[in-house]
């Protein structure tokens, strides 16, 4: 598998990145279609069932899941995506915004980022490229380590820091995600109050 060095440029990881968008809405799956075409390779599937069969045969570096679908909610599509493929990153995308399905969502399908429709153009791009550089960053842990030369403490997460600075000035705390010993996000309660 090729990987990248920690120098390259967005737009060179966002180029080679698969992202799998799993919503019921046509209209969401053309609008995300529109934003993201040029930049990165997209598989679409229109239910949870559907795209648990593509990734039978597809590994995509990100998924962009709808929350509520027919069939199986995102959230146990993720939870589920979870357990079978560890190092693809998850995304839950939904008009439910509620603090139980948030919290859910972090601590039972370990979800790199929650975004609510409607999206801010800006940000889901930044949360698409951070959670293409995690799961990439995941696999090559998960790989170094099964060969013992790797230490995840001395690597940080590369980035294009114009656009993050850029991002991080018109959203702030959008790039700084608290994660415990196990990769899991942690919410503070009274950052959300």
């Amino acid at each position: 598998e090729d990987q990248l060095s920690k120098g390259d440029e967005m737009s060179e990881i966002t180029n080679r990145a698969h992202i799998l968008i799993v919503d019921d809405e046509e209209s969401i799956r053309s609008a995300l279609r529109r934003i993201l075409r040029r930049d990165y390779k997209l598989s679409f599937a229109p239910s949870a069932i559907e795209a648990l069969q593509m990734l039978k045969s597809e590994r995509p570096d990100v998924i962009i899941s709808d929350h509520l679908m027919p069939e199986m909610t995102g959230l146990e599509f993720l939870k589920r995506c979870r357990l079978l493929y560890p190092t693809v990153g998850r995304v839950v995308l939904t008009g439910q915004a509620e603090m139980s399905v948030v919290i859910s969502a972090i601590n039972d399908g370990n979800v790199f980022r929650f975004l609510t429709k409607p999206w801010d153009e800006d940000e889901l791009k930044l949360t698409i490229h951070l959670a293409v550089e995690y799961a990439r960053e995941q696999r090559v842990s998960i790989r170094d380590a099964k060969s013992d030369h790797f230490d995840v403490a001395d690597t940080p997460l590369s980035s294009n820091d114009g656009e993050l600075a850029h991002l991080e000035a018109a959203h702030p705390g959008l790039t700084h995600i608290k994660r415990n010993d196990e990769g899991v996000i942690i919410i503070d309660e009274d950052e959300v109050n």
